[in-house]
Formats: structure tokens, sequence, C-alpha cells
């Protein structure tokens, strides 16, 4: 086996290509003579030089943790292209398959839902072979009656009253070559809507203010190009509060900065493993980001510089949510939920309690509240002022995944909302204010993926892999208005005027539709 100098420059090369360093390029190209080079003409595949650096820490990672007599050490260190490796000891090394299943929030989801429908099929084959050992004398009409039954007089007329959102009413938007499953509109301006696909690519898009005015091109926000279609995927993204910087994590475990026509401002590369989460404060000043390497990095907006790293958690960060502009909170795949603070080496508050990973973390609009959901069925709201949580809300029967707070403000005597979206295909309205469930939300047919309140609070909006958005009135839990998709609903989001709603579709696209309520 041998590497020449020349192939070394070749792929360098092409990385500059590649990335977008054109006069960086030309340069290399004149001053190493790649023209001249035999390989000038060579076909590689794009994202080679990244390809076999990955490769090779693949075999650094055999190298450091291989025993003399064969045996795997454990260790949950990273190994690092530059710097030292640092052994881990204290938990269990990830399992490759692990590591792939949360390499995204969808594959994360795919995963859960994987794990659901064979728990589901397990149960149906042990409930018909019960039924096999029953005489059938045993299927009286009550019984048969009970399967034909739809519903409930009142159920039926609720659904009489149902509007079904109008395919004129709705926005398409193609041009994503693979799975839309985040978005996130500007803060500032109700048509700007950003989404972020399996394809490498974010997209910013205008909305046209009716539904038959004529779509702009989107601009596109090109990631630089993964190895192969598992991880080419913009994980998270959120808008600063004045909606002029979109921040953007993905797979390869690096978090950019885009002003809103499209020039990147900032590449932040420290991460060690593909980015999970990402939020801006709100002061704009810091974005915190979480990832599969178990830690949280609070970034310099002004700058792009990494200001501290945190590495409290054993497990991927799933998700992380700011209290106000120092103080945060980070769950993980450890069961733990973290509240740190910008500068301080060491945690405000751990909070313990659930037996699973923790999906998702929400501080409520007060900022006296912090809820988190879990896979172990169960959603909780803790308080600084206490150790444990001050209710654990234990109703649902598969995992919560995603969660939000209706909007309220400090002066309402109206009771503080949570609402819970799981894998048992409910959706549930809980009262903060004494851990009560007030609604059940069961009208999808597969798992909830996720949840969102419109500005106002009196709109819930739910998306789910059975291809449906609903929307649901708060105060009585009716079903006022739902949508039939192409494909399995990822996330759903309202615009800041609440006339928008904005659905990531499993096909490729997003579904834009103009609600009036």
């Amino acid at each position: 086996m041998s590497v020449t100098s020349e192939e070394i420059n070749y792929l360098i090369f092409r990385y500059l290509q590649e990335s977008g360093f054109v006069h960086t390029g030309f340069a290399f190209q004149n001053e190493s003579h790649i023209h001249r080079s035999e390989y000038r003409n060579a076909n590689v595949q794009p994202g080679a030089l990244v390809n076999v650096l990955q490769k090779g820490l693949l075999y650094m990672d055999l190298e450091l943790h291989v025993n003399e007599d064969g045996s795997e050490r454990e260790c949950t260190g990273p190994v690092a292209l530059i710097g030292p490796h640092r052994c881990d000891k204290q938990a269990k090394k990830p399992k490759r398959e692990e590591v792939v299943n949360r390499g995204s929030k969808r594959d994360r989801k795919d995963s859960k839902r994987a794990q659901k429908q064979q728990q589901d099929r397990e149960k149906r084959a042990r409930t018909e072979a019960d039924e096999e050992e029953k005489d059938d004398n045993m299927m009286d009409t009550d019984q048969v009656e009970d399967v034909s039954v739809v519903g409930t007089p009142a159920e039926s007329a609720d659904l009489a009253e149902v509007k079904v959102i109008p395919a004129s009413d709705a926005i398409t938007l193609k041009g994503h070559a693979a799975d839309v499953f985040v978005c996130s509109w500007n803060p500032t301006s109700p048509s700007l809507l950003a989404s972020g696909s399996g394809d490498a690519t974010a997209r910013i898009w205008q909305i046209p203010t009716n539904a038959d005015e004529p779509l702009q091109d989107p601009i596109v926000l090109k990631h630089l190009p993964a190895l192969t279609n598992a991880n080419r995927d913009v994980t998270t993204m959120d808008w600063n509060s004045s909606g002029t910087l979109l921040a953007t994590g993905f797979y390869d475990g690096q978090a950019r900065i885009w002003t809103q026509r499209g020039q990147l401002r900032y590449l932040m590369s420290q991460h060690r493993g593909p980015i999970f989460a990402l939020k801006w404060n709100k002061k704009g000043n810091y974005i915190l980001t979480g990832s599969l390497d178990h830690t949280t990095i609070v970034w310099d907006a002004v700058t792009g510089d990494a200001k501290q790293q945190h590495e409290f958690h054993t497990g991927a960060v799933l998700d992380v949510d700011w209290l106000d502009n120092t103080t945060f909170a980070t769950s993980s795949s450890d069961g733990k939920v973290y509240v740190c603070k910008v500068g301080s080496t060491e945690p405000l508050r751990v909070f313990e309690g659930h037996k699973d990973e923790v999906n998702a973390i929400r501080w409520d609009p007060l900022g006296e509240l912090l809820a988190s959901c879990s896979d172990d069925k169960t959603a909780k709201i803790w308080s600084m002022s206490q150790k444990d949580c001050i209710f654990d809300l234990t109703a649902h029967s598969e995992a919560v995944y995603d969660m939000t707070w209706a909007p309220r403000e400090a002066s309402s005597k109206d009771p503080r909302i949570l609402a819970t979206a799981s894998f048992d295909t409910s959706v549930r309205l809980w009262d903060a204010n004494n851990g009560e469930c007030l609604r059940v939300l069961s009208r999808h047919i597969e798992a909830v993926y996720t949840v969102a309140f419109n500005p106002s609070g009196t709109h819930l909006a739910t998306g789910s892999p059975d291809h449906t958005i609903n929307i649901w009135r708060v105060q009585d839990g009716a079903l006022v208005k739902t949508y039939q998709g192409e494909g399995g609903i990822f996330e759903v989001d309202w615009n800041s005027t609440g006339d928008k709603l904005a659905a990531c579709v499993a096909n490729g696209t997003l579904v834009v539709a103009h609600v009036k309520l």
C-alpha cells in the first residue's frame, strides 16, 4: 500500500472545491501543480477526503480500544483527529447501531416507531392466541356490536363539525430531495419559512399571502457533502429573536449561522458527533447546541467561537432550552436533566427521576417551571426550588416524544397548560398548577410526533405518521380542522401571526396551510 503526495493534494483540492473555497482552491491548484498531475481527471466521489479521514478515525478507535487478547475495551470517549484521546470507562460504549439510530430526529422517531410496531405485533399475536383457545360460542351479539361501533353520538356529532382544509388553502413546497423533518418560521417576518432536510440542505422560502399567488424559488443553504444518504441530515434549526440570522445543526457535528439572504456567516466546529438540538438565547448573543458526543456547547454568536463546553451527561444530548440569556437546561438519553449557567463549571440543578431517555425539555412562558418528557411514558414538571419533580404525569401508555406550553401572560388567571404528544396516538392537555389532565385528544391512528400551539394559545396543531394534521380547540378539546397529507408528518409550526401552519412531510415536501380560525 502506498500513498503519494499528488493523491493527497488532489483530495485536498477536491475538498476545497466542494466546500466552496473557490479562491483558495485556485491558489492551491497552482502551487501544487494539480493541473499537471496524472490525477487531474480522476473520478473521485464527493466527500472523498472526509471519507478517508473518518475511516482512519475508525481504525484509530479500534487500535486504541482492543486489548492484547482481542477483547474490546469499554470507552465512550470520542476519538478526534486533533488532540489527545481520553478514555471514559465509566459508561458502556454505545453500540454502532445505537449511534445510527440516533443519527437525526427522523432516525430516532423511526426507531421508536419500529419498536412500537413490534410491540403491537407481539400484543396482537398474544391476543389472537388467547382468542383461539376460547370457544366459538363466546362471541356473543354484544361483542359483534362493539366491533362495529364507530363512536358515541357526541363523537359522531363532533366529527360532522370538523372542517377539512381544502387543497386550495394549502401550498406544497417542493425542491428538497429527501425527507423534510425540521422547519422554523421567522419570528419577525410572518411569510419567511426555513426548512431542513436529509438532502444536506436547508432552504428559506418566501410564502405568498394567498395560496393562489405564485411561489418564488427558495434560497438554498448548502451544507458540506455528506458521505452517504444516511447522514446528510440538517437535524435542527432556529432563528434568532430579531429574525436576522438562522442557525442550523448538521449530522457532521457542525453548527452554522446564515443570514436571511443565505450567506454563511460562521461554521462552528467542536462537537465530535451529530448535533441533535440547537437554540438561540433571547438576546441573540449565544447559541446552545447538544450532540451525540454527550456534550453541550455555548457559542458566541458574535464571533462564532465556542465559549464553554459542558460534559455532564453520559449519553447523547437530545434537547436544550434557555431559561434566560445565561441559564439553560439540557436533557439526554442518560435519563437526566441538567440546569446550567454560562460561565459556571458546575450545574445549578440535576433533575433525576426519568427511567429512560428524555426526549424534550421546555421552560414555561413565565420561566418558573421546566417540563420534560421521556420514553418511560411520563412527562414531569420541575421547579428550581426543589430537587424532586412537583408533578409526575403518568397517564400516557407509550413513550412521550414531544410537548409544548401554551402561551401565557404573567397577569393571566388561566391555567398553565402543557400539551404532551405520545406514541400511544394521543395528545394530553395538562394543568401545570395542579397536575390534572384537562383533555385527551385522540383522533390520530398512529403515534403523534409533534405539537404546537398557535400564538394566542387558543388552538393546538398536531402531526402524525398517519399523514394527518389536526387542529384542536383548546377550550373544549374539539377537533375543528384537519388536513390529509401525502406522507408522514414530522413537525408542525405556526407563523407569528397565526394565519399559516407549516408541516414537514416525509415525502420531501412542506405543506403550508392558510388557516382561518
